[in-house]
């Protein structure tokens, strides 16, 4: 497999886990993603992970519903965590070595993270799974991708979704809406498109790290990133 990138960042949804249910992981789409990973490092990828925590919990939906906030977002954190096990499960299962990384202190769930820990298990051979968010309350995972798709010095941050791009608006929503083959950072906030939150989206621009939206819950699109085929939108 060619590849246009020599380090990623993949930013995966937590929700997306769930595939066809309505809570937790669903086994198969777990298998699924970790197969298109390990296709990618198998190539020579360097490959560093964020998961949500969605399918699981949500800090902000906590507070809404009388979770004190910084208490709720720990719990997301949590979340994140045992979806990046998941993942590092899964992934060593089809004999793809992964390492978990944490946020916070959490041994011996993972190991603290640390940029150059990261980069070396990278460098090595095995996917750095990055777990916990920022560590902060107040940041979303979205904000932690970026945080550390700058950190380990990724090429691009690959945010794969359910849905295959940018649109002008919801596609699920709007018959209407029009998908962007690539749209500027700027754009992106001046259009108020919901691409990640304006914290993530402001650290992306500021360090120069172009993100590519994509459908990653179609089988095979993660290899078509890699190797430069244009499907999804490129923001920049």
């Amino acid at each position: 497999m060619r590849t246009k990138y020599n380090r990623v960042l993949l930013k995966l949804s937590g929700e997306s886990l769930m595939g066809a249910q309505h809570y937790g992981i669903d086994p198969v789409r777990l298998g699924e993603y970790a197969r298109q990973i390990a296709d990618i490092a198998a190539a020579g990828v360097q490959v560093a992970i964020v998961i949500g925590g969605g399918n699981i919990f949500r800090g902000m939906q906590g507070a809404a519903k009388g979770f004190d906030r910084v208490k709720g977002d720990q719990m997301g954190m949590l979340a994140t965590t045992i979806n990046s096990l998941a993942l590092s499960s899964a992934l060593e299962a089809i004999g793809q070595p992964a390492k978990v990384f944490t946020a916070i202190n959490m041994h011996p769930v993972g190991e603290h993270y640390s940029k150059w820990r990261a980069i070396e298990a990278m460098k090595g051979g095995a996917v750095a799974i990055l777990a916990g968010g920022t560590g902060n309350p107040f940041f979303t995972t979205d904000t932690g991708a970026a945080l550390r798709g700058v950190e380990v010095e990724a090429d691009v941050m690959l945010k794969g979704t359910r849905v295959d791009g940018v649109y002008t608006a919801d596609p699920e929503k709007d018959p209407t809406a029009t998908k962007f083959t690539e749209i500027t950072y700027d754009e992106v906030y001046t259009r108020g498109l919901k691409v990640m939150d304006l914290t993530a989206t402001a650290l992306c621009k500021e360090n120069h790290l172009p993100i590519i939206v994509f459908d990653m819950d179609t089988p095979g699109n993660l290899a078509k990133v890699m190797a430069g085929d244009p499907i999804g939108t490129l923001v920049y």
